[in-house]
């Protein structure tokens, strides 16, 4: 039992010895890899590229989400502000920042903010100002 104890302190003597000369052919060996890759990247680069036309698709055309493209049916409140007729939730936003812009209702110091009118206070649940997030959030209660 006590060899085991000594065999445990002599190969901790001997590890750092062995680092200690690995250390500097490590040290080496980065420095020549470095000088090596920016020249294996500058020859790679023109072979990519010149891969790259030639493996584009055609771009085919986007699709619309079916769920997004469904006409909503809107609130009397909202109707007031954007128009009665059934439209698309991608549609309701655009004609609410229509309506925001041309009454100038962004906030000017914050530009997230929105700045209620009458009209859009009924639809913000009588709010004075709502975030551009939260503005979505309160419209959805309004589709149905």
């Amino acid at each position: 039992m006590a060899t085991a104890p000594k065999k445990a302190a002599a190969k901790p003597a001997a590890k750092p010895a062995a680092k200690a000369a690995a250390k500097p052919a490590a040290a080496k060996k980065p420095v020549a890899k470095a000088a090596a890759k920016p020249a294996a990247k500058a020859a790679a680069k023109p072979a990519k590229a010149a891969a790259k036309p030639a493996a584009k698709k055609p771009a085919a055309a986007r699709k619309p989400n079916a769920a997004f493209m469904k006409p909503m049916t809107l609130s009397p409140v909202l109707a007031a502000v954007i128009g009665a007729a059934p439209m698309p939730r991608t549609e309701v936003t655009k004609k609410i920042w229509e309506y925001i812009k041309k009454h100038k209702l962004q906030d000017e110091a914050n530009k997230r903010n929105i700045n209620a009118d009458d009209k859009l206070k009924a639809v913000f649940g009588g709010k004075k100002q709502v975030s551009m997030f939260e503005m979505t959030k309160l419209i959805s209660g309004h589709l149905s």
